[in-house]
């Protein structure tokens, strides 16, 4: 991690975007704001930030619709914020690729508590380390998060998609609850509502969809009535050889 990550705040509140970037400033985070979608993309072209914190309620193109944009092009860490407080909302945040959401108002120190975790997360390999493992005719490179398809196509996971699919290869065959993947998908030491049941499902319906794992008849993550989800494709770990 950067000795002064990189934070682009995006928000069109004017006095909140200068309170967090002050408060940003003062724990040894570079914040950099933006108003809009405009300005966010200009930001992300100058220099691309370590993570974004984006509201939702923005002007003209919504937080989620910046949120699907960058996720189409970029595997950024992102973190929302949002004055609505439905679930539906927050649920639909993390399908999108989400890394974490906090409801306004919030304590400022909260959101710098979840910086760091969701910083942590992103840059948690250790270098020198990175090994493939193989499933299914699928390839994961645990440091350089490189997931290719049995067809030689690469295929791209959010931060939350690449934890969720990293435990399951860890422990194959094991049954894990929602509650235990929750604590995967939050760092509940960070503080705040612990992810919500629903939102564990969709993150799993999304890694299925990037590993073209049918719903109706999974082959790799199948679902335990009562119980879960369990990864059920035999695992093989090889070390990768670094590239020039």
């Amino acid at each position: 991690m950067p000795a002064n990550p990189s934070i682009l705040v995006v928000d069109d509140d004017t006095d909140l975007r200068v309170l967090v970037c002050d408060f940003l400033r003062r724990y040894g985070l570079d914040p950099r704001p933006a108003a809009d979608g405009a300005a966010m993309r200009a930001a992300i072209a100058a220099q691309r930030p370590a993570l974004v914190v984006l509201d939702l309620m923005l002007p003209g193109e919504d937080g989620l619709a910046l949120l699907g944009e960058l996720r189409r092009r970029d595997e950024l860490p992102v973190i929302l914020l949002t004055a609505r407080r439905e679930p539906a909302d927050r649920v639909l945040g993390l399908e999108l690729g989400a890394d974490d959401y906090l409801t306004k108002p919030f304590e400022p120190r909260e959101l710098v508590a979840r910086i760091h975790t969701v910083l942590r997360r992103a840059g948690s390999a250790p270098a020198g380390v990175d090994e493939a493992v193989h499933f299914d005719g699928w390839r994961l490179e645990t440091e350089s998060r490189r997931l290719t398809a049995p067809d030689g196509t690469l295929v791209a996971l959010s931060n939350a998609e690449f934890r969720l699919l990293s435990t399951f290869l860890r422990r194959p065959q094991r049954i894990f609850t929602r509650e235990q993947l929750a604590d995967l998908a939050r760092d509940r030491n960070a503080g705040g509502e612990p992810a919500l049941d629903r939102s564990i499902d969709l993150l799993v319906s999304r890694l299925r969809r990037k590993l073209a794992d049918d719903p109706r008849d999974p082959r790799l993550i199948r679902s335990v009535r009562g119980e879960g989800y369990v990864f059920s494709a035999p695992t093989a770990r090889a070390p990768v050889a670094r590239r020039a």
